[in-house]
């Protein structure tokens, strides 16, 4: 029995769809017989108590040039919706922020991928101090004679904007460094939040490891190595992918996070590792299901509709399309 899905994403026309996430995971669902329908966040509207979308009914292949097919404009009701997915980029800006609190008046009837209240209260670089054994000394703060106290007690620093995403805005700082006061000042104009500050791990220059977590369980890892001169691995930034597996340590921080996730209403999730330190906790739009998936010879994305679907069964809300 098919599910009407639909998918609040950014415009489609621009994907990679060798590299993105969010296309496999239509691919998957459209070859299971599910209905799908793309609309943007700012095409959200709440009136009277209802949730809409002017959204389109959407077909997916993967060809190049033609990946995609969107039909004639329509309301959506989205409590009409068996699954919502949520898979706009960052930045986590207000506008995410509204997004989650419109999702939240068809959620938990039309299941929403992730939970929009946990998406809200979990950002990146703050749902991962939950676990502060499990992450490298770390700093938030306005205060700039803590932030000089922090890099005094840990000379090589990095100093990222608390919001950021996809390695914008991340600076390393080395002992001998005079830049510091002069990127405090700047970080002050361009953002109202607390600025992160971490120990530089050097381990990044092995690589900074991205592991997928579906339903709380780790499914597969990727490694991004950094390109020479660069303290970010990011692959759009000129990363490289290579293939990996999980370490002890590694199933230990799965194991230690797992329970949390699966309590929050966080289905899909992506986490990255430094050495033996967990970084970010990833739960707006995490990626690298291609790149595990051509490493591993697998599909990472049915095991993300066969949780889905799962949670369907449990609450008894599968209507069909």
């Amino acid at each position: 029995m098919g599910l009407a899905v639909a998918i609040q994403m950014d415009p489609i026309e621009g994907i990679d769809i060798d590299a993105d996430s969010t296309f496999v995971l239509a691919l998957e669902a459209q070859r299971r017989g599910h209905a799908l329908y793309h609309y943007l966040p700012q095409q959200l509207s709440l009136r009277e108590g209802r949730l809409r979308a002017r959204g389109r009914r959407l077909e997916v292949r993967r060809e190049r040039g033609r990946h995609f097919t969107l039909g004639p404009p329509e309301l959506l009701d989205l409590a009409g919706m068996d699954v919502i997915l949520m898979r706009q980029d960052p930045p986590f800006d207000m506008a995410y922020i509204t997004a989650t609190h419109l999702l939240e008046h068809v959620h938990p009837e039309t299941l929403v991928v992730n939970d929009p209240a946990s998406v809200r209260n979990a950002p990146e670089k703050l749902f991962v101090t939950r676990f502060p054994e499990l992450m490298p000394p770390t700093l938030i703060s306005s205060d700039r004679e803590e932030i000089l106290s922090f890099r005094q007690e840990h000379k090589d620093i990095i100093l990222k904007p608390l919001f950021g995403n996809g390695g914008a805005g991340v600076f390393r700082i080395r002992p001998d460094d005079e830049n510091l006061n002069a990127l405090l000042e700047l970080f002050t104009v361009l953002y109202r939040e607390p600025a992160i500050v971490q120990r530089y791990l050097p381990e990044v220059r092995q690589g900074d490891k991205r592991i997928i977590l579906i339903d709380g369980e780790p499914a597969g890892a990727v490694m991004r190595i950094p390109p020479p001169g660069e303290a970010r691995a990011n692959l759009h930034i000129g990363g490289r992918a290579e293939k990996s597996e999980l370490t002890d340590r590694e199933h230990e921080i799965c194991a230690a996070i797992g329970p949390s996730l699966r309590e929050h209403g966080l289905l899909f999730v992506g986490i990255d590792v430094i050495g033996d330190w967990l970084t970010e906790i990833n739960v707006t739009s995490p990626t690298g299901l291609q790149e595990i998936n051509r490493f591993d010879n697998t599909a990472l994305e049915e095991k993300v509709w066969d949780a889905i679907e799962a949670r369907l069964a449990e609450r008894g809300t599968r209507r069909p399309v």
